[in-house]
């Protein structure tokens, strides 16, 4: 079967069986995602990890489907119902509706109506009238008459051979996949306001009275729709009209005029209403719903993927602020690694003894501990203290950082373990600190969900999204690269080949025996072998006497740089440091049935710039000035912000004054704008205008047009 699968996924991806069967190959062995991706580039065609990941993804699927199939057929074959045709039939299925619409008709079921009346005897009578023969169905119907069954006269016989008919047609594959096809092509997605919920369900004013394509609906409006059923406040259909259905039904089941045919249209009307349409409309809910689902997820994805390669602001000295106005701002003072040196509380938004006692304490510590940085949380008296430090002249620069997430870390087992006897809210300000630091560094502590950059992630599929986001946090930090002698056991637990067990056993080994000091030290590691080396050695860099230890090349591939250093008449720390020497080096006599130039050129670049970090420099973003609330924004301003969140029908960003303003796709450029990816993404600086202020909704329409009438 697995041969089969490589095919399909071949033609389904457009990608090489020989290629396809590599990655499958190297997945069965325990290889992981990153790894085929960056060190098995000539086995599968330089497939990148989204083409990795995809084949794995559909691989899992199609294995599904195998796991459902075969219990079908174990199924079949213990009640002794299953026959050649069928077998080939249910082996033919490629995909789950049509294997599940083959087997509906052998399924154990409760007791139908239809199951009832072939109790009462009625079956052959629903035989007799779908034959459609021009019989007088009444006459007919006399012959099973009777009382002692249940069956008390001929209407009922012919009501009991209805529900049999109804069934029939209902379980008929064929019949399914005509009536599935309509819906996707004919289908309307029709919202009402529930009955008497008018007012309790204002937030979904707009799809009070919502009619449109099943085929045209966007994800994000389904989603939205979904939720305001699920609160009750919606009503929602998602059919074609009762006329087209009937009418297809009638079309291909029909085949006469008289009674027994109008028994039979009869029939047809019964099975749409009560067993066919609300069937084929839970399937079509159910795959709107998921490929809604992957549009979020997809958004949300790529959201978190910009995020997490926001630039780092680097070691560093940090005083990081966690602000509020009833409670002062929770101060922390972090050293270039990010170790917690000294916290207190100041009231920058207090009285003024209060400020001048603050600006007392932040003039102290900035120059008692060589301060390099301010990083000042964005939430609630983040502007106000922003403004406030700034005031002061210090000289060192104050950067708002996006807190989302900060309390959630705060309260969770890692920022205990990591600080026992320290109050939520200084946690939250260590973390603040660490995120201008290293933002990938510190949000790989937190469940992504928490960090704010999607929509809709408590309506879709919690296992799609966890298994999609934690592909992300995996590809970012494989990408980035791990320091292994500084890194946390969460940021570690993201590398390839570990895992939070390997990881917690590295810190283990590191606590008790001291800092790595080569990448062949991971094998003295408890429990880490051969295998998880090879995934993970080439993602973790070691700053030793091996220059090599240091970059992107796998220690697989370090006697192939020696030999190459030896043609250049120098060592590998010259080869590294010498252009000169790389000059000299002809890649192309090395190339080898395992080794090939894509390997060859990555390995190149690495000598070039060792362990390079692919995130953009870090720069300096500041708010405008004197702008802090709703209230201060008026049609036509010009400012700068920060886009914080990308939808498929646009974009929010902050402007810095505690509410994100929308930039409707139609805003976003002055040409057409198909996706918002194309144009914008989360964490990037943008200059907006203020197109709309809706003070009492606290909604902020803004453009990022060249021209904008307002």
């Amino acid at each position: 079967m697995i041969d089969t699968h490589i095919q399909t996924i071949s033609r389904e991806l457009s990608l090489k069986q020989q290629h396809v069967k590599a990655v499958a190959t190297l997945l069965d062995e325990g290889a992981t995602v990153p790894f085929i991706s960056r060190y098995r580039k000539e086995a599968t065609g330089t497939m990148d990890e989204v083409g990795v990941a995809g084949v794995r993804d559909r691989l899992n699927e199609l294995a599904e489907l195998d796991k459902r199939r075969e219990s079908i057929l174990s199924s079949l074959t213990e009640r002794e119902l299953l026959t050649a045709d069928l077998k080939l039939a249910l082996q033919k299925a490629q995909d789950k509706a049509q294997l599940e619409d083959i087997y509906l008709p052998y399924r154990p079921k409760r007791r139908t109506r239809a199951t009832m009346a072939k109790e009462r005897g009625l079956e052959p009578l629903a035989k007799i009238v779908f034959s459609q023969r021009g019989i007088n169905t009444s006459a007919e119907a006399k012959g099973f008459v009777n009382p002692g069954k249940d069956v008390p006269d001929v209407d009922a016989a012919l009501a009991g051979a209805r529900d049999i008919i109804a069934e029939n047609i209902n379980e008929n594959a064929r019949a399914r996949a005509a009536m599935r096809t309509l819906f996707v092509k004919r289908g309307r997605f029709v919202s009402k306001v529930a009955k008497g919920k008018e007012e309790a369900g204002a937030k979904y004013r707009d799809w009070f009275d919502w009619n449109e394509p099943l085929a045209r609906i966007p994800g994000h409006r389904a989603l939205a729709m979904f939720r305001g059923e699920n609160e009750k406040l919606l009503k929602l259909s998602l059919r074609p009209s009762e006329e087209e259905a009937t009418e297809l039904m009638r079309k291909s089941v029909l085949r006469g005029t008289g009674q027994d045919s109008h028994e039979v249209g009869l029939a047809l009307d019964d099975c749409y209403k009560r067993l066919l349409g609300p069937s084929i409309e839970n399937e079509i809910r159910a795959e709107v719903k998921k490929r809604a689902d992957i549009e979020a997820i997809t958004v949300f994805a790529a959201n978190l993927r910009e995020l997490l390669l926001a630039a780092p602001l680097g070691q560093k000295r940090v005083l990081a602020l966690d602000p509020g106005f009833r409670t002062g701002a929770k101060l922390t003072v972090l050293d270039a690694q990010g170790a917690l040196k000294e916290y207190s509380t100041i009231f920058p938004t207090g009285s003024k003894n209060q400020q001048k006692e603050a600006a007392r304490v932040l003039q102290t510590l900035s120059t008692k501990h060589a301060i390099e940085a301010i990083a000042i949380g964005n939430g609630t008296a983040g502007r106000e203290t922003e403004a406030f430090v700034r005031e002061l002249n210090l000289g060192i620069p104050a950067l708002l950082v996006n807190e989302s997430g900060a309390s959630i870390y705060s309260a969770s087992e890692v920022a205990r373990r990591e600080f026992p006897d320290l109050d939520l809210t200084v946690r939250g300000s260590v973390s603040i600190g660490r995120r201008l630091m290293d933002p990938l560094a510190e949000l790989v502590k937190i469940d992504p969900k928490s960090i704010g950059v999607g929509q809709y992630q408590h309506d879709v599929d919690q296992t799609a999204l966890k298994k999609s986001l934690d592909d992300v946090v995996e590809q970012c930090v494989n990408s980035v690269g791990v320091d292994i002698n500084t890194a946390s056991r969460e940021l570690l637990a993201f590398v390839s080949g570990l895992g939070p067990v390997l990881a917690q056993n590295i810190v283990n080994h590191r606590d008790e025996q001291g800092p790595f000091s080569s990448r062949r030290d991971l094998l003295k590691v408890k429990r880490l072998g051969p295998k998880a080396f090879e995934q993970a050695a080439g993602f973790l860099r070691v700053h030793g006497k091996e220059v090599l230890d240091a970059s992107a090349v796998h220690p697989e591939r370090y006697a192939l740089v020696k030999q190459m250093a030896k043609e250049a008449g120098c060592s590998v720390a010259d080869l590294v440091s010498d252009e000169t020497a790389r000059n000299k080096v002809q890649i192309d006599k090395y190339i080898s049935d395992e080794v090939g130039l894509p390997t060859l050129r990555d390995i190149m670049a690495e000598l070039t710039r060792p362990g390079r970090d692919p995130r953009a420099e870090f720069s300096v973003f500041s708010f405008a000035e004197g702008v802090n609330d709703i209230s201060d924004l008026y049609e036509g301003m010009k400012l700068p912000g920060i886009v914080t969140n990308v939808t498929k029908f646009g974009a929010f960003v902050d402007i810095g004054v505690h509410r994100d303003g929308l930039v409707h796709i139609s805003q976003l450029s002055d040409t057409f704008v198909r996706d918002p990816s194309e144009v914008v993404a989360a964490g990037r600086e943008v200059e907006v205008t203020v197109i709309g202020v809706d003070t009492a909704r606290g909604r902020i329409n803004l453009s990022m047009k060249n021209t904008v009438e307002v």
